[in-house]
């Protein structure tokens, strides 16, 4: 798919679809977390996904070797976040957690990185959205404990809830990154790289899984998986959320994440049978009512210049 094409797609509909595809594949990770090992699954999604996109990246790589090598580090970085090591947590945390639980940490994101961007960035951020970040990350708090304070006094965390929560935050900080990135790099060959970077990183760690007694099986159910995640949740949506975030900006990209927990709590209810508890609940009214209050002054100074 060619950078330009999407060039000419409304970004908000590919954020749309993005989100989608990320529903998916959380629900995915959770259903399939006893037959197929996480980083099985993580591995193989991106050596299928550079297959898959080789033929139309290999050029471009090729074209922008020069730029690649000047700014090595930056993606290294974003191959360590959003390629190896996001995915990779997320499937960690889906093995012990379940993909209500996934979905509902996910929503944070966005406040995340508003509070990554005026870190990193010296974005300004006022006192109300300061609020607001405590107020969505008291939401997390909430679900993480499961509504127990007992939870939170004796530091017995549920441990696929904290690998979910570490994906959130990487996931945060890839994106907040993505801007450093030069014009020459976006599209196919910083995916193609970070592709190649990212599997290389989480390769060592496969193979210890592997040596460990979870091989990755060759089954029905593992080459459906992988065929799935390969191709949207990876290759279709980094391509969809990498174009998006260039022509947006990494806080209004981040604002979509909103629609995660929508497509994944229906998902989940509809085909794995969860349901939501008390916890869940307050959590998600702590977490809506923190973006709301991040976000709210930003959209008042828009209809004030409209």
């Amino acid at each position: 798919m060619q950078t330009n094409l999407l060039d000419r797609a409304s970004p908000y509909l590919l954020l749309v679809l993005t989100t989608l595809f990320w529903a998916g594949n959380i629900n995915l990770g959770r259903a399939i977390s006893g037959e197929v090992p996480p980083l099985g699954l993580s591995f193989w999604r991106w050596i299928v996904a550079f297959a898959c996109l080789l033929p139309f990246a290999y050029k471009p790589m090729q074209q922008q070797w020069a730029t690649l090598k000047s700014h090595l580090w930056l993606v290294l970085a974003l191959s360590a976040t959003g390629v190896a090591g996001f995915n990779s947590f997320v499937y960690l945390g889906l093995q012990s957690t379940s993909a209500t639980n996934g979905v509902l940490m996910q929503s944070i994101s966005p406040v995340l990185i508003i509070l990554l961007s005026t870190l990193f960035f010296a974005d300004k951020a006022n006192l109300q959205q300061w609020i607001g970040v405590l107020v969505s990350l008291a939401g997390v708090g909430v679900i993480l404990i499961q509504g127990d304070i007992h939870t939170l006094l004796t530091l017995s965390f549920q441990t696929g809830d904290l690998w979910v929560i570490s994906a959130v935050i990487i996931w945060a900080i890839y994106t907040v990154l993505l801007r450093k990135l030069p014009p020459a790099l976006k599209g196919l060959p910083f995916l193609g790289y970070s592709m190649v970077f990212g599997t290389l990183m989480i390769l060592p760690f496969y193979l210890l899984e592997s040596f460990n007694g979870r091989p990755m099986p060759i089954t029905t159910t593992s080459i459906m998986a992988v065929t799935y995640v390969s191709i949207f949740a990876s290759l279709l949506a980094f391509l969809f959320w990498n174009n998006a975030t260039s022509r947006l900006g990494a806080n209004r990209t981040g604002q979509f994440i909103h629609l995660l927990p929508v497509f994944g709590l229906t998902i989940a209810t509809l085909i794995l049978g969860e349901r939501l508890q008390g916890f869940h609940y307050i959590g998600i009214i702590l977490v809506a009512s923190g973006l709301v209050l991040a976000n709210l002054t930003r959209r008042q100074a828009l209809v004030a210049k409209a």
